[in-house]
């Protein structure tokens, strides 16, 4: 039971990040029909540059928030400078241009960082707590703690305020928001902002849990692709419930198979998701009227 717990434990930590990754693929593809597979360097953006601040003396709650700030104008960078031009181009158009986003990104993060791991220092010490055998880091309930927070911010923000309504009104029908007044260029710029955001803050609550370097973001895309798969794509909910299955499921592989396994979980539940379940958990058949 014990060791039941332990696996658990550690897969709904990871299971967190992977939701978080998850979300912000749901808020771009949402917004704009993109595919964002640079979103897992969004993560490594917002772990390494807080790691690096760190280093450098700045406080690891400032250098947190400083990472944050970059990464949020990255997202609006690649926004205005890759995906805003390609306007009107084919959805495989746009994926491409995200996975050269992502090459770029990684290349850039080698080049200013360096190519080793690194780690932040937990918030909380690294002392364990036990729970009916199994030994959890405070840290990992900082992640889910944090993950449960954006969750709850984002569905307040949508379902409370009137941007996160125009939100919803470009996600449903671009032209028919457009010819409602709602900037929808604007409102898609936000989207990538704000999933750029999310994607650092994932980045710096489990970097001191997990070592982070300028590559792990590939990984995180993969992982966040196929939870947001899983879920549906485009269900927020299902980008969380995704996530903490992926999580999980990686979890209980390593420990109770091999650790060899733990990243191929990801391409399983893709290939899983498009054999038996093309909608995902939450998701819905489309009907297109001609």
């Amino acid at each position: 039971m014990a060791e039941f717990l332990q696996f658990a434990f550690s897969g709904l930590t990871v299971g967190a990040v992977y939701a978080l990754v998850a979300l912000g693929f749901t808020l771009i593809y949402n917004a704009s029909d993109v595919v964002n597979f640079a979103q897992g360097e969004f993560v490594m953006l917002g772990g390494m540059t807080t790691v690096f601040l760190h280093l450098a003396g700045v406080p690891v709650p400032l250098a947190a928030l400083a990472a944050i700030a970059v990464t949020t104008l990255v997202g609006i960078g690649l926004h205005k400078l890759a995906i805003e031009p390609a306007r009107g181009a084919s959805p495989v158009t746009l994926i491409i241009i995200t996975i050269g986003a992502s090459i770029f990104l990684r290349g850039a993060a080698a080049i200013v960082f360096d190519k080793r791991f690194h780690q932040l220092p937990h918030w909380f010490g690294d002392q364990p707590i036990r729970v009916g055998g199994a030994s959890v880091l405070p840290q990992s309930l900082v992640v889910l703690a944090g993950a449960a927070v954006i969750v709850v911010a984002l569905w307040a923000f949508f379902e409370r305020s009137l941007f996160g309504k125009a939100v919803l009104a470009t996600a449903a029908n671009r032209l028919a928001a457009r010819l409602q007044g709602i900037d929808t260029g604007f409102v898609i710029g936000f989207s990538f902002a704000v999933s750029a955001a999310i994607g650092a803050i994932a980045g710096v609550l489990v970097t001191p849990v997990t070592l982070t370097s300028y590559d792990v973001g590939t990984l995180m895309a993969l992982k966040g692709f196929a939870a947001a798969m899983l879920g549906g794509m485009g269900n927020p909910l299902g980008a969380v419930v995704g996530g903490l299955l992926v999580g999980v499921l990686e979890a209980f592989g390593a420990g109770y198979l091999s650790s060899q396994y733990k990243d191929a979980v990801a391409f399983i539940v893709i290939l899983a998701v498009l054999f038996v379940l093309p909608n995902g958990l939450f998701g819905r058949s489309r009907v297109e009227r001609v």
